[in-house]
């Protein structure tokens, strides 16, 4: 269910790291527990940011919630069609509805993350 190629937080981010850059996202798990996202708020290109800290945010018709980055980098590049369809994370999170892409600050820290397993073994243990 989960793409075996990304990493994951324990907070239902992903990152996928593809040479000096990291794609990141929120799980679908995180997608399900939220419902409908109706706004997404995403940091502009040239933010640096840190492992840990808040990206931004998604607000569904329940709730709103941080989005915290899974890895250290800059924003080179930020989804702009989540502005327009944000709903896209509910259908595609894995997918088209990725957030931001960084170029990393310590490709290590993706490292560290939890792989596809321990992240279905991790919400398992949560359910």
């Amino acid at each position: 269910m989960y793409p075996e190629n990304y990493r994951y937080t324990k907070e239902h981010e992903w990152v996928l790291v593809e040479g000096g850059t990291g794609t990141v996202g929120i799980t679908d798990h995180a997608q399900e527990e939220l419902g409908d996202i109706v706004y997404v708020d995403l940091p502009k290109v040239g933010t640096h940011l840190e492992q840990g800290k808040s990206l931004g945010s998604v607000e569904s018709v329940k709730a709103v919630s941080d989005i915290f980055s899974p890895v250290s980098g800059e924003v080179s590049e930020v989804n702009e069609s989540l502005a327009a369809a944000p709903e896209t994370i509910n259908k595609d999170p894995h997918g088209d509805a990725w957030l931001v892409k960084l170029r990393l600050s310590n490709a290590d820290e993706a490292a560290a993350l939890m792989d596809a397993a321990a992240y279905d073994a991790y919400i398992a243990e949560k359910a």
